[in-house]
Order: structure tokens, then sequence, then C-alpha cells
């Protein structure tokens, strides 16, 4: 007989092994934990495609960085070449006479931009294209300031030409107006020469305290006065005009015979400061003239050889002399 008195409460047709249980408890836990996991899988989906998204867009803003910090670069070292070439182009133009205020207003502009540039150092795009036509613009500029550059060597090479021409004809007519003043003033110094007065037949005549002369030589005791007389000739290139005729007496020792009583004074020759003996004015008119000196010396002769020379105006016209025994 089976032994069914273990559980007497137990209905006698239930099935108690534990093969039949199993199965419906795991599949209860299976369809318990399936939503978990579902949400689990979709949260790692969403940060993993934002994690990627992340990664992307960082790596594509990098990128853009890089990109923009290079145009940036190039940028400024292009415009920093088109200042320099500025520059040079404004040395040109000013060397060659043209007007660079202009230039000199783009380039400070232009060296303003360079400035802002360096301090942008994180640019936007917009900037950086606006920078970069800016640069297309200034290196139009510079091909027009080759053509002006161009314009003004042509210009200046005319003037060059031209400019050599009018120094070769100054210098011609330098030449020609030198040669004219130099005949003019040979020409005037021969007018002057030949203008010039000159004494003929000079005697020196002793006359005593009777009235006696003796000519050319005498006595020291035969000297009361002392008569110089010449001629003075014919010159018809001469002026009409009176003139100034200075008697000038060299006594045996070299001095001149000198009384500011009698009429002695000085005058300039050559440059230097001279004695005369007696003077006195005439009229010239182009006309042999006889001239008459008389001096009064008021004492006695040393014995020799005395010279007489006459001036006018500053030259010598004539020569003579007499001797005391």
């Amino acid at each position: 007989m089976e032994n069914n008195s273990e559980n007497p409460n137990k209905p006698a047709n239930q099935n108690t092994s534990s093969d039949d249980v199993a199965p419906v408890s795991y599949n209860e836990e299976i369809k318990k934990k399936k939503p978990i996991t579902m949400l689990v899988v979709f949260i790692a989906v969403i940060f993993a495609a934002a994690a990627i998204f992340y990664f992307v867009r960082s790596s594509s803003q990098a990128e853009e960085l890089e990109q923009q910090k290079a145009e940036l670069d190039q940028t400024y070292y292009q415009l920093d070449s088109i200042s320099t070439q500025l520059n040079d182009k404004i040395l040109t133009i000013s060397q060659l006479g043209g007007q660079v205020d202009t230039l000199i207003a783009i380039r400070d502009q232009l060296e303003a931009e360079k400035a802002q540039l360096r301090k942008t150092q994180n640019s936007q795009s917009r900037q950086i294209r606006n920078l970069k036509d800016r640069v297309g613009g200034y290196q139009e500029l510079l091909l027009q300031q080759d053509e002006e550059i161009a314009r003004l060597k042509v210009l200046n090479e005319e003037l060059l030409s031209e400019n050599t021409d009018l120094k070769t004809e100054r210098n011609s007519l330098n030449q020609t107006i030198t040669s004219l003043n130099d005949e003019k003033s040979q020409l005037q110094e021969k007018v002057a020469t030949a203008s010039q007065l000159k004494t003929e037949g000079m005697e020196v005549v002793a006359i005593n305290k009777r009235g006696k002369e003796y000519k050319n030589e005498f006595r020291s005791r035969n000297i009361d006065k002392l008569r110089v007389q010449f001629y003075i000739t014919e010159n018809k290139v001469a002026p009409i005009e009176g003139k100034d005729i200075l008697l000038k007496i060299i006594g045996t020792d070299n001095n001149v015979l000198f009384d500011v009583a009698t009429g002695s004074g000085t005058f300039i020759f050559e440059g230097r400061e001279m004695f005369y003996t007696a003077k006195q004015e005439i009229l010239y008119d182009r006309t042999k003239k006889q001239v008459l000196f008389t001096y009064d010396k008021g004492s006695e002769y040393v014995k020799g050889l005395y010279k007489v020379e006459i001036y006018t105006d500053a030259y010598l016209m004539g020569r003579g002399s007499f001797t005391v025994k």
C-alpha cells in the first residue's frame, strides 16, 4: 500500500515534482527582465551616438579652426608682402616726381588691417573672406602703380633728354656769351689803352733869379724855379673831358719832391698810394695840347740825376729827366 500519509492535506492528484515547476518560473523571470535590458541597450545606443556625434563635431570644428588659421596666416603674409611692395613703389614714384599722398593713406590703412588681423585670433570666415577680397584689391593697386611707375619713367626720360638738350644749348650759349664777354673785355681794354693820353717833347728848364733859362742840364745855383713843359699828343678815341695832370719829380735819393704848401698830394697807382709833386687840371679836346708846370722848390737841389713822370687817371703818360751839376 502506497504511503500517502506524509501530507494528508495535499490533494492526491497534485504533482509535486520539481521538473514540472522550474520551466514556468524561468520564463516569467525572463519576461520580467526584458524591458530593463532593452532600456539599458537604448540608453547605451544613445550615449554611443552622442559620443560619436561629439567626436565628429569636435574633429570638424578643429579642422575648420585649423583651416581658418591657415587662411588667416596666408592673408596676413599677403598683406605684409603687399605693404612692403607698396612702400617700394611709394619711394620710386616719389623719386620720379609723382603724387604719393593717396598711396600713403592706403598703406596706413593696410597696416591698420594687419594689426587688427593679428589681434583677432579666432577670426570668422566672413572677416577672412573680406580681407582676402581686399588683398585682391591691393594687388590690383600694385599693378596700377607699376603702370604709373612705367609712365613716370618714360616722362622722366623725356624730361632728362630735354634737359640734356637744354644743358647742351645753355652750355653752348654760355660759351658764346663768355666768348663775347672776352671779346668785349678785350675790346674795352684796347679802347681804354687806345684812349690813354701820351706825352712828347718833354723839356725841363731851370730859370735863375734873372730869368735866364737852362734846359735839361744845369747847376744848382742857376735854379730858382723849374719849368716842366711837354705836349699831350692828339688822340681821336679819347673822351673830351677835364683831366687832372700830375707831375712827379723824383730826387737822387728816389724820394718824391713833396710840399703840401706848393700843391703836392697823393694818388693811387696800381693799388698803391703814391706822392705827386704838383697837379693841374686841363680840358682835353682830342687835339695836341701843350702843358706847362712851374715848380719853386725853395731850397738847393742836390747834384745828380732827377726823374720826371707825368700821370693822369692813375696811368703813366710819359717820362723825362734832368741833371743837376
